[in-house]
């Protein structure tokens, strides 16, 4: 009994001589299994790779929901020449003083102020300012959409915190945006009254920021809070309006 396994084991390897070279390692790689290797054979670790390579569910890229706007628009041209010049009737500068940014993809503001000098009945000081935020989606994140709901919401919070803020009121707007917040007060400054309404807009994955303010000057009446609001909104819904027509 001895002897026959070396007979065995030789009229195998004479068996698999006799084959095609192709079919060798096939039919024959189980030889070498029996020095106690696993038994795998070359297409078995091939899958076995293949599958542990292959993400499970919990792996895979979240997806968001798409940025709706890709653009703003030019800032300072967002809200006409016609309405800033009954909004800031004496302007410094009429075509607006553009804010400093790095990304105008992203963000970017401009500003109007002016006094005019009504001679012995005082003067009005007016000053207008507007502001956009651009979110794109982002799978950490989230979309562009819920980022600017987000900053909005912490944006309203820095208005309503304004030190000095008098009269202060919040009410949610309608007709303009996805979502708006309107804030009035009145604030004291360089011995003037001051009348201030902040209109916070959500436009998509746009945020939109518009502040009008107003005071009298050398005897002339404090502007009313309806004149400074309704100022206000005429603005900002060009402002809205002008993301839309720049991502057309």
């Amino acid at each position: 009994m001895q002897r026959s396994a070396p007979r065995t084991r030789l009229t195998r390897i004479l068996a698999c001589a006799a084959v095609p070279v192709m079919l060798v390692v096939a039919g024959c790689s189980s030889d070498s299994g029996d020095s106690g290797g696993s038994g795998k054979t070359q297409g078995q670790d091939k899958t076995t790779a293949s599958a542990s390579a292959t993400p499970s569910p919990s792996q895979s890229t979240k997806t968001v929901e798409p940025a709706r706007f890709a653009k703003l628009p030019e800032v300072c041209k967002s809200i006409s020449a016609k309405t800033t010049a009954v909004l800031v009737p004496k302007a410094k500068t009429k075509g607006g003083t553009p804010a400093a940014s790095s990304d105008l993809t992203s963000r970017g503001g401009c500003s109007w102020n002016g006094l005019d000098d009504k001679g012995v009945k005082g003067s009005q000081y007016r000053w207008l300012d507007v502001s956009f935020y651009r979110y794109d989606s982002d799978a950490v994140l989230g979309s562009g959409q819920d980022r600017a709901r987000e900053n909005l919401a912490k944006e309203l919070a820095k208005v309503q915190e304004t030190p000095g803020a008098k009269n202060l009121r919040t009410v949610t707007g309608s007709g303009v945006g996805d979502e708006a917040k309107t804030v009035t007060y009145q604030l004291r400054k360089t011995d003037e009254d001051f009348v201030y309404t902040s209109i916070l807009v959500r436009t998509g994955n746009v945020l939109v920021l518009l502040s009008y303010n107003g005071a009298g000057y050398a005897g002339a009446e404090t502007p009313s809070a309806k004149t400074i609001t309704n100022g206000a909104g005429s603005a900002v819904k060009e402002a809205v309006a002008a993301v839309a027509a720049a991502n057309k």
